[in-house]
């Protein structure tokens, strides 16, 4: 994917960086005008590549269509997959930023990612911004971007399953997961080498998140009380190397029958294994920064009283809820409906929880579609 390396930007704490990098990718063309931009915000673990994770939105005919579209997704800074973060490279000492990059807010994400769009892909004006969860954070912000002119840059607004700021709800289950990963040894106030970094911490951070980001009917539809068969040849001696993704329970009856009391539960497995896959693709300090960013998420910070700036965003804005959220409840979105001024409320009634607005993809796809062409 490409990169933009802008030479210095300026955080929020005050802080310079130099040399900073910012991977992204598009799909479609930039029109004569420079105005059809749409702006794709990624979520705690993805990526600029947003067919990973939002495929069906992507396409003709689909909420983002590139065949009329300028779709930009770009990645965050904090995030393993190549803009600047814990573990690119300072250009003041040569090495890895690690334990010293410094803070980064949401608010940062987007006035560097404005930088990018606009210095450097000539971007004018942006159709919509949208995003789900961290995306959402960054949608919201993006609301107060302008041009030179002061008008918004942006036009339209789409935050899922997200409010307006990080309630203490969600700022405590980020800092239990942030304490799973600094009380493993190997943590060393972030100060380890490229491999060697607090492995079994991030993931049991990951597996707590799993939990949250899942609803009480989606994890006993798909376990229920199953327990995982066991290879007879390890039967005798289960770990964390049975963590492979369970059986689905067909009709809510258990695809096997029950093996030995000793074998773990099918969600243990599945926890486990979620754990495993994203120690393999992502850093713990990483991991820290971007959490900490969402927990600066506050729209009002700085602003004034929040109803206030709330109140401000006058740009049309599809909100979505997901009623078995209890990560976002959807008080917060009717929160945030309740005071922008020109918003739309769709609610996505799925028993996934959090995570429904990545696995109803196709229904989330044709709802935004549709507002668009109002």
């Amino acid at each position: 994917m490409p990169t933009e390396t802008l030479s210095t930007f300026q955080l929020e704490s005050g802080a310079e960086l130099h040399g900073v990098p910012v991977q992204y990718r598009t799909w479609g063309q930039l029109n004569e005008r420079r105005d059809n931009a749409v702006v794709v915000c990624h979520a705690l673990t993805g990526s600029a590549d947003a067919t990973q994770w939002w495929g069906d939105l992507l396409g003709s005919g689909r909420a983002f269509d590139p065949e009329d579209d300028f779709v930009i997704c770009l990645n965050a800074p904090g995030s393993p997959y190549g803009s600047v973060s814990p573990i690119t490279e300072n250009p003041a000492t040569g090495a890895p930023y690690g334990a010293d990059f410094p803070r980064v807010t949401i608010r940062d994400t987007v006035r560097l990612h404005r930088r990018v769009l606009t210095e450097r892909l000539g971007v004018r004006s942006v159709r919509l911004a949208a995003g789900g969860s961290m995306g959402g954070m960054q949608v919201l912000e993006w609301a107060f971007e302008e041009k030179e002119n002061g008008a918004p840059l942006v036009q339209a607004l789409a935050p899922v399953a997200v409010g307006g700021r990080h309630a203490p709800w969600q700022i405590g289950c980020s800092e239990a997961q942030r304490q799973a990963i600094y009380a493993d040894p190997r943590w060393q106030d972030g100060r380890y080498a490229p491999g060697e970094g607090p492995t079994q911490g991030l993931a049991a951070a990951r597996m707590m998140a799993m939990i949250s980001y899942r609803s009480y009917d989606s994890y006993r539809e798909r376990f229920g009380r199953d327990r995982m068969t066991p290879d007879p040849a390890t039967a005798a001696a289960p770990s964390t190397s049975d963590a492979a993704p369970p059986p689905e329970r067909q009709n809510g009856e258990a695809a096997a029958p029950l093996p030995t009391e000793n074998a773990p539960f099918a969600v243990e497995s599945y926890l486990r294994h979620q754990g495993e896959k994203l120690i393999d693709r992502f850093d713990a300090r990483c991991y820290v920064a971007l959490t900490r960013q969402m927990d600066s998420h506050d729209v009002a910070r700085g602003r004034g009283a929040y109803d206030e700036v709330l109140r401000s965003i006058e740009q049309p804005a599809f909100v979505v809820s997901i009623d078995s959220d209890a990560l976002y409840p959807p008080a917060e979105q009717r929160e945030l409906v309740d005071h922008l001024p020109n918003a739309q409320l769709d609610v996505l009634s799925s028993p996934h929880g959090h995570d429904a607005f990545l696995i109803e993809t196709e229904t989330l796809s044709k709802r935004l579609r549709d507002w668009r062409r109002v």
